[in-house]
Parts: structure tokens; sequence; C-alpha cells
């Protein structure tokens, strides 16, 4: 047996699809409402990654999201602002010339969204993006490896990226979890990601049909507790792709509470990757429609 497939069964994580929809269903229906309140609907949008992530988006564009949010006190005064903006790498530059709000500044990178390039790519891309500002790097695991139980590859890319990502920088390894099939494979993804060092572990790209759903952050975040149980290493953790509403930023939150604790709810350890979002979280707090972002 490799060490992976070791590494997996080490970590007693044994319950099906079914049984974790039924689990979230507990957690929801016992502990929903209590989160569903304008304090906690603030938290949410301090710890939301403000994303573009278009063919179509632009200098202006991008310049435009910087001077909003760093504009943003100002004009919603009383209401924390977001946690980073993140952007292709080709617009860091753009962002980091632009933005005078101490967020941070997260470039998606090495092939994403599909993660089908080379590795010297991959790590090329990176660097460049951290030398062009970005203090967040992005990736996608390499999905179809994984799924062919190609786990050391797997794993060894990530190393290089992690090693690529020196200190301050934050590196975040998305799953892809709508690709990943099963609960197990969630799972163990996580497991691979951490061990190999990320700093965050993410759900999804936004690129595909199903992305952040409540079940995948239950996994997510029971992965997150177990390895923290045996290593003693903290992970931080990020829902990104669909999660567009108030009520589906708070499940998420909800969860994240119950399986990870109060020491996970700021925007260090706990992020939102959203575009829409923002402004539907802004319209929550204020109590009326507000487009802002």
């Amino acid at each position: 047996m490799d060490k992976f497939n070791q590494l997996f069964e080490s970590y007693n994580f044994q319950l099906s699809d079914e049984q974790v929809k039924q689990e979230v269903k507990k957690i929801l229906d016992a502990h929903f409402q209590e989160n569903n309140n304008p304090e906690v609907w603030k938290q949410c949008l301090n710890q939301i990654d403000l994303t573009t992530l278009n063919g179509d988006d632009t200098v202006e564009k991008c310049a435009n999201m910087a001077k909003h949010v760093n504009e943003f006190p100002a004009n919603f005064p009383g209401i924390p602002n977001v946690a980073a903006i993140c952007v292709y790498p080709a617009m860091v530059e753009t962002i980091r010339k632009n933005l005078t709000a101490p967020i941070g500044i997260a470039a998606v990178s090495a092939g994403f969204p599909a993660s089908q390039t080379f590795i010297e790519v991959k790590v090329a891309e990176t660097l460049l993006a951290i030398k062009s500002g970005a203090t967040e790097i992005d990736v996608v695991i390499s999905i179809g490896k994984f799924l062919e139980g190609r786990y050391e590859e797997v794993h060894d890319e990530l190393v290089e990226l992690r090693a690529a990502c020196k200190e301050p920088t934050h590196l975040k390894v998305i799953l892809e979890t709508g690709a990943l099939r099963n609960a197990r494979n969630i799972y163990n993804a996580s497991l691979l990601a951490m061990h190999a060092g990320a700093d965050f572990i993410k759900t999804s790209t936004g690129k595909i049909a199903v992305n952040a759903t409540p079940e995948a952050t239950y996994i997510m975040c029971r992965a997150i507790k177990d390895w923290q149980e045996k290593t003693g290493v903290k992970v931080s953790y990020k829902p990104a792709g669909g999660v567009s509403t108030t009520e589906e930023a708070v499940q998420h939150y909800t969860i994240v509470k119950e399986i990870l604790g109060e020491g996970w709810l700021n925007n260090h350890n706990f992020r939102f990757g959203a575009s829409r979002l923002a402004n539907n979280l802004l319209t929550s707090i204020v109590g009326k429609e507000v487009k802002y972002f």
C-alpha cells in the first residue's frame, strides 16, 4: 500500500453521501436561525474574496473594483470591508496599483481553472503572479490525476507550488469538489492538500456545474478538524462558486461554526469566494437593495 492510501486509511471518515446530507440537515435545522442576523451578515461580508474571473475582464473594470473597495469605509461606515480581491494573474498589477485599502490581493494561478498544463508553467505563473503583487495564490489540484489514483503526482505538484509561495504568501488549494464524485474523494483530497502544505483548502473554481455545497463544506471542515487533532496544524477554509445569497452564506457559516468552532470565524481562517454575494449581504444589512460592487 502506498503512503497516500495509508494516509487516507489512517483517518476514519466513513460517512456516505446520504449520511453527510443528513448531518448537514441536522446542523442547519438546529443552528441556522441563531446565525441569521446582521452581525453574522457583517462577518460574512468581511470574509469575502471579492472576485472577478471573466474572459472579458479589463484594466478599467479591475481598477474600478479596487476603487470601490478603497471607498467602501466612507460609503458604509460601521460595516467591515471585504478581505481580499481575487483576479486572474494578468490583472494583479492593476489591483496592486489601484488598491489602497489594507486587504489581500489573491490571484488564481497554475493553469486555473482546469489545471491541465505543465508543472513548469504552473510554477512560473505562480511566481509571476507573486512578483506582480499577489499576496495569496489560489490553485486547482490536478483533478484527473487524483481520480486516476495518481496521488503522489498530485501531491508533489502542490509541494512545488507551496515552495513557490514563500511566506507570507498564502496558498489556497482548490479541490473542485463538484468533480470529485463522492464524499470520500472530497475528504481524501482535503487530506492530500493539507499534507502538501495548503494554508487554505477551497471547494471550487466556480467554472463547473456543481460548486460549493453545504455538504462539501461539512466534509472539508471534518477533514480540517481531524487534521488539526492529529497534527496540531490549523488549516483555513474557503467555499467558493455558487455562494451568492445571504441565506447560502449563513448556511456555510453555520456549518463551519458547529464543526470547527469560533476560532475559524474570522477572515484569516474562513473566506468566501464570491462576486454577487457582497451586494446581497449589503442589501440584507442595510435593509434596501444595494448594488455597490
